[in-house]
């Protein structure tokens, strides 16, 4: 479709998105829903208004909706399996192990370097987030934590592990969207990759200083262990996760084998209708502790239903955003007047967190600045390598911070803390494109071509 839409219509409908989102889900503290829907229908209104047909404007949506039904399925079967290990134990045997272990002083570093590591073996933050995350959320929270900070170096790991990992799909991503070779990519990753790490280690180590056993905790804790009962089988399906991105199985059917291998333990002893329940309204323990039942009554697919309905609004205004024209309209001029290596690799990287907050959708994030800025690099003799990892340092982490964003919703969901309360204690996401920002002005590890 021809653009219709002028540089200055698309300037103020980007205005006027940020405004509306802002207003709503940070002045009014609105879920994000509402907003969306809103401004969904102001620019499909104003675009007909300036000559876009409806037609345009609905195969736009549509099409923003479509890119992101991976997803939103792999959410359902996260809910289901997250359902799964509550009642047969996995993530109770977590938990348990979690008590026993760790203790206050240390369990910020701990589960920072635990959740990179899975992150790095799985491939998948999401994965992660949803098992052993889960487990990490109620010991910390437990051990008097502040949820939200928990909520940061869990998270910060996953993705840590998420980035670099060579199963992650927007790692690979990024490398194709650069059109480098993957590890090639990888290793150019660390150059940012591992200071934002390091950083975030030392502050945790910091911020464990203040975190001591008080009494009510420790009795707290006390009084719950002998209601966990932990259970050898919970390493297979743990196991099983590992052995499926060995063989780098994708997401979707790597979690659909551990949901059945899980749903067979259940079957073993409870019913059919039981089994159904289980997955369609999560786990609900039987025990009368309140402490229990606000750690284990989560999970199922229809917890999932109000985090899937953002973000399909979320997805259609990323897709009447791309696929009007709008976003390319105004970026067009910016780009073809940078001409500096900094002036570039900085405009990527500011377009890579904008788009993430106007269209919320990690992959939209990572693909925009990867094609408009492709050819800039080039005029720049900046490597693709460059490209690349300036990308996944905007594009990819970010999206855990928006909270209309695909990521960021099912963080919250996942965790259970809002995004606006864990955004400012995910220091890896926020330290990420202050790494590249550094190594834009300093020249530090900026590849050049060859």
């Amino acid at each position: 479709m021809k653009n219709k839409l002028s540089t200055g219509i698309s300037v103020a409908l980007l205005v006027g998105t940020v405004i509306i989102l802002a207003t709503g889900v940070i002045g009014f503290g609105l879920t994000p829903i509402a907003p969306i829907l809103l401004v969904v229908g102001m620019i499909m209104v104003v675009a007909r208004l300036y000559g876009v047909s409806w037609q345009a404007s609905q195969k736009a949506l549509i099409t923003g909706v479509e890119s992101g039904l991976t997803p939103l399925f792999l959410f359902l079967l996260i809910g289901a399996l997250i359902a799964l290990w509550l009642a047969t134990g996995v993530i109770p045997t977590m938990i348990w192990v979690g008590f026993k272990i760790l203790t206050p002083t240390f369990f910020l570093p701990t589960a920072l370097i635990t959740t990179s590591i899975i992150g790095t073996l799985i491939g998948s933050a999401f994965t992660t987030l949803s098992t052993v995350g889960v487990a990490l959320m109620g010991v910390g929270t437990l051990m008097g934590i502040n949820p939200a900070l928990v909520a940061g170096v869990v998270l910060s790991g996953a993705i840590f592990g998420d980035k670099n990992s060579p199963l992650s799909d927007s790692t690979n991503l990024a490398s194709a969207i650069s059109e480098t070779d993957l590890f090639a990519h990888i290793k150019n990753l660390m150059w940012t990759t591992i200071p934002a790490w390091v950083l975030t280690f030392i502050v945790t180590i910091f911020l464990s200083f203040g975190h001591h056993a008080d009494a009510h905790a420790t009795q707290k804790i006390a009084s719950l262990l002998p209601l966990l009962t932990p259970t050898w089988w919970t390493i297979v399906p743990l196991g099983l996760l590992v052995v499926t991105a060995w063989f780098k199985i994708p997401a979707i059917p790597s979690l659909m084998i551990n949901v059945l291998v899980s749903s067979m333990m259940f079957l073993t002893q409870h019913s059919i209708s039981a089994w159904s329940k289980l997955l369609v309204d999560g786990f609900q323990t039987t025990s009368t502790n309140a402490t229990l039942i606000a750690l284990l009554n989560r999970g199922g697919m229809s917890a999932m239903m109000s985090t899937s309905m953002m973000i399909m609004l979320a997805l259609a205004l990323g897709g009447l955003l791309s696929g009007l024209g709008i976003l390319n309209t105004v970026m067009a001029p910016i780009v073809s007047h940078l001409r500096t290596q900094r002036s570039i690799v900085l405009a990527t990287l500011l377009t890579g967190v904008g788009a993430n907050f106007l269209v919320g959708e990690q992959y939209l994030a990572t693909i925009l600045p990867g094609q408009l800025f492709k050819d800039s690099f080039k005029r720049a003799n900046l490597s693709p390598l460059a490209l690349g990892r300036t990308v996944e340092d905007s594009g990819t982490v970010m999206n855990y911070l928006v909270p209309w964003g695909v990521a960021g919703a099912f963080t919250a969901q996942t965790l259970g803390v809002p995004v606006l309360e864990f955004a400012p204690y995910t220091l890896f996401a926020l330290l990420s494109p202050v790494m590249s920002i550094f190594s834009a002005v300093t020249g530090i590890g900026l590849r050049q071509a060859k």
